[in-house]
């Protein structure tokens, strides 16, 4: 005959044993895991960069950019654009390209096709949906307003649709104007020709 042998188990259908070989194997667990974690650490650490790899940029405080406008006079437009390279602000226009396209009957995207901007007006585009704002400011887009407008959209149109921070540098905008100007058929004349 066999004989079967029975345990006594507690109230609570285990043992004090059984629970100290349960909590031991979880506390185990953490400690490999802990460990495995500082040896991976150790093999493998990363080296931190002297400069980032891809820049983000990032709008000035309010009070930064007082201070450097008060630091520098602000050039004239006609100034900057004098001396303006179309060639850079077609890098700079990588910026805007994934919003806009810049070519002849291009298609809106986000934003509005911006062939033959320079001199245009305001919500020009039949169908496309501008912000109110925007739509109802009226005028045209001159090298001062498109530069303006490229510093700090949400500045010039409060409440516009673009979600862009802006370009702070004058050269770089005064590049981009100067590509910007090349998307027409007949470019129109830069501010004081």
């Amino acid at each position: 005959m066999e004989r079967r042998r029975s345990y006594r188990i507690g109230c609570h259908g285990m043992d004090s044993f059984e629970l100290n070989k349960i909590a031991g194997a979880v506390l185990f667990c953490m400690l490999v895991i802990v460990g495995l974690h500082n040896l991976g650490n150790i093999l493998v650490a990363p080296k931190k960069l002297a400069e980032n790899a891809y820049k983000v940029e990032v709008p000035e405080t309010e009070g930064a950019a007082t201070a450097t406008a008060a630091a520098e006079p602000a050039k004239p437009i006609a100034e900057l654009l004098a001396a303006a390279d179309a060639k850079r602000g077609e890098v700079q226009f990588r910026k805007c390209a994934t919003c806009h396209t810049p070519d002849k009957g291009g298609a809106n995207r986000v934003g509005p096709n911006l062939w033959d901007i320079v001199g245009n007006k305001m919500a020009h585009i039949d169908g496309f949906a501008y912000s109110n704002n925007l739509a109802g400011k009226g005028g045209t887009w001159g090298y001062e307003e498109l530069s303006a407008f490229i510093a700090n959209p949400r500045a010039f149109i409060p409440g516009t649709k673009m979600a862009f921070a802006g370009i702070r540098k004058p050269e770089e905008r005064a590049d981009l104007l100067a590509y910007l100007r090349t998307l027409s058929d007949s470019p129109k004349p830069l501010p004081g020709n």
